[in-house]
């Protein structure tokens, strides 16, 4: 009998469906996801199962009791650890790291001879017995997480239920996040639902559902949903991106660029074939480091998307990579109807090839030797960097990095305690105000008015910016060509699916044409078809329109699409590069990256780390780097054989940025 049954299960908010028909059962001692972005009804679905959420629709039953009652609740809510989403949500801010964990033991009637046991070895598990005397307000990110963790498990749960534990952290803390409850999961043997908005977390899942708009998509085990989309990804390098993702755009929709690297997913072709099929389109344009791959989760839930979501927002495809006029968005014309010669927006030379960097050396952002301290506390410590116009400048670290700080300084949102910076000419110091109307900027909180419509929150921005009459209408017409909004005007802001809330939300940042948009973490919850088309949108808008764009994201992914990323640890800058760089400086330090496929990767982890460079768990497989990758084949044969583990299979890879990330970040808090 399964430990968790959900059949038919509904929910009703005001009258409207957020949640229709989900099935699945979670066996004892498994490890079960929901996969799906903001929206998708994974925490409605999951507060019904802790017993803290009432529903109409369907059945619900945990440990053979059916969860339809305040009463059978209660009786199985001992039985269960829940953590709501939100970074430190279900902790006291004041109290101490060990008063959290002791005020959830008391709760739990956990005996003290247990209790000091057990928060003895979490507090060891999750490195966070250094802290136990730090206010939780004070702690990072990650450490919050750790910490709610901690609280969640204190009384021994049979099922831990763990509502998007990993949104808004870091990828390191990510990876270690994810250690630590694969650890605990293995030695205690308790079963575990656990949603994520992150794809690439989705292999780590013994079986899994994705979710889309309140609706299951398609479950099962990782494996059985990727032999269900087959199909094969092809990967390689260019110098010409943009006519190359032109001419395979024509035959392949699943294709995406980054920086000077181009992907697509074939669905359906095999290995052989997809690697003839794309050579043969791309005959006489120069490609390097063509490699075929294996699908990835993501590549699946996209092509599930594409046939069944109902949500369209514009084909973007034309533009980005293909160099259609501006006039396809209105991307082109002036917002007051003058000429780009006005004195609020000074001519400039657009792009000459599209698709391609703008080459224009004019420095729009500039922080010298910033400083900010809070107290005692030094938040960001003598960051310096620059960014040209049209640049798309990647600001990436750890949570509590100071990557936010650094970004309301720069905006005149936050007085610097030391150091200088200049927005578009302006001092960010004496003219704050000034800055304010030349950038647009999209916060980690979504800054639109969620109850009033989508066309009131344009019309509000515009206002805001000076605009109004034609200028006004014309900005409108545009923002909703933009998001994909048409027919959607009179649609409350807060109703909006997760993608197109954020394209609105976007472009009311750009409503007054700013030459600088600075974005603060913009696509944290969006799934994967909504991120990209937003990054086409900004990719266009630095290529064709040389808006300058400084960015924080916490998926790697995307950061391979800017032109220079800028790694921030403890508040000081470690890294300036272009991504490619990074990766020559990684490959030249730590050696080629070998990912390996083993029976059990927590084990193998553990049996390599002593031995190799940059050992993390990847998913279901095993990252690692070597400088002699046959001689470190044999090695790693050798030690995984001698600790009865079988490799089943290994590749050299190109490093991704949450390689070169992890890597680094990893090295610097070693060091610290």
């Amino acid at each position: 009998m399964p430990l968790l049954e959900v059949q038919g299960f509904g929910k009703r908010y005001r009258g409207k469906r957020a949640v229709s028909g989900v099935d699945f059962s979670v066996e004892r001692g498994e490890l079960f996801g929901l996969i799906g972005p903001d929206g998708a009804g994974k925490s409605s679905l999951m507060k019904a199962v802790a017993g803290v959420l009432a529903y109409e629709e369907g059945r619900i039953v945990a440990f053979g009791v059916p969860v339809d009652s305040e009463r059978n609740a209660e009786r199985v809510k001992g039985r269960m650890g829940f953590m709501p989403q939100g970074l430190g949500l279900n902790l006291y801010p004041e109290l101490s790291v060990e008063e959290n964990i002791d005020f959830f033991a008391r709760l739990r009637e956990v005996p003290p001879a247990e209790l000091r046991e057990r928060k003895a070895r979490l507090l060891a598990m999750t490195r966070l017995a250094p802290f136990r005397g730090r206010a939780m307000k004070k702690l990072s990110g990650g450490m919050k997480q750790k910490l709610g963790l901690v609280c969640t498990l204190i009384h021994q749960p049979e099922l831990v239920i763990l509502d998007e534990p990993t949104t808004g952290v870091d990828p390191l803390s990510r990876r270690d996040f994810w250690a630590i409850l694969a650890e605990l999961l293995n030695e205690q043997g308790i079963s575990a639902l656990v949603s994520t908005a992150y794809l690439d977390e989705a292999s780590r899942f013994h079986r899994l559902a994705l979710m889309h708009q309140g609706q299951v998509l398609d479950q099962g085990t990782p494996e059985e949903i990727l032999s269900r989309v087959p199909g094969s990804v092809v990967q390689f390098r260019s110098r010409v991106v943009a006519e190359v993702v032109a001419r395979l755009r024509n035959r392949f929709p699943q294709v995406e660029s980054y920086g000077s690297r181009v992907r697509l997913f074939l669905p359906g072709v095999a290995p052989e074939v997809a690697s003839r099929e794309v050579t043969a389109q791309l005959q006489g344009v120069e490609r390097e480091e063509l490699e075929v791959l294996e699908p990835e989760l993501e590549d699946a839930f996209i092509q599930l998307l594409e046939e069944q979501s109902e949500e369209r927002g514009p084909d973007l495809s034309p533009t980005v990579g293909s160099g259609a006029p501006a006039a396809t968005f209105g991307l082109g014309a002036p917002a007051t109807g003058e000429r780009e010669t006005d004195s609020r927006r000074p001519d400039r030379p657009r792009s000459g090839r599209p698709g391609q960097r703008p080459e224009g050396e004019e420095v729009m952002i500039e922080a010298r030797e910033l400083v900010r301290d809070f107290g005692r506390f030094r938040a960001v410590d003598r960051v310096s960097f620059r960014v040209r116009r049209g640049e798309i400048f990647g600001l990436l670290g750890a949570n509590g990095a100071g990557k936010t700080t650094v970004i309301k300084m720069l905006t005149g949102l936050l007085p610097p305690t030391g150091g200088e910076g200049r927005v578009v000419g302006a001092d960010m110091r004496t003219s704050s105000r000034a800055i304010r109307q030349r950038i647009g900027y999209l916060s980690q909180a979504f800054s639109l008015y969620r109850d009033m419509t989508v066309l009131e929150n344009i019309r509000l921005y515009g206002g805001i910016y000076g605009l109004h009459g034609k200028a006004l209408k014309a900005r409108t017409a545009w923002v909703l060509a933009m998001a994909g909004l048409g027919g959607q005007e009179r649609e409350m802001a807060g109703s909006l699916p997760m993608g197109l809330r954020q394209r609105l939300a976007l472009g009311c940042a750009l409503v007054h044409r700013p030459r600088v948009l600075f974005l603060d973490e913009p696509t944290s919850g969006v799934d994967p078809l909504g991120r990209r088309r937003f990054w086409e949108i900004l990719t266009w808008l630095s290529r064709s329109e040389a808006v300058t764009i400084l960015i924080t994201t916490h998926y790697m992914s995307e950061a391979e699409h800017c032109d220079r990323l800028a790694l921030m640890h403890a508040g000081r800058l470690v890294a300036d590069q272009p991504p490619e760089a990074l990766r020559r400086e990684l490959v030249a330090e730590a050696g080629e990256l070998l990912e390996l496929e083993v029976d059990r990767p927590l084990a193998a982890l553990e049996c390599l780390k002593a031995h190799f460079a940059g050992v993390s768990l990847h998913g279901n497989r095993i990252h690692l780097f070597a400088r002699d990758p046959e001689a470190a084949r044999r090695r790693i044969g050798d030690r995984l054989a001698g600790a009865g583990l079988e490799l089943r299979g290994l590749r050299r890879r190109v490093p991704g940025m949450e390689d070169v990330f992890v890597y680094r970040m990893g090295a610097l808090e070693a060091a610290a």
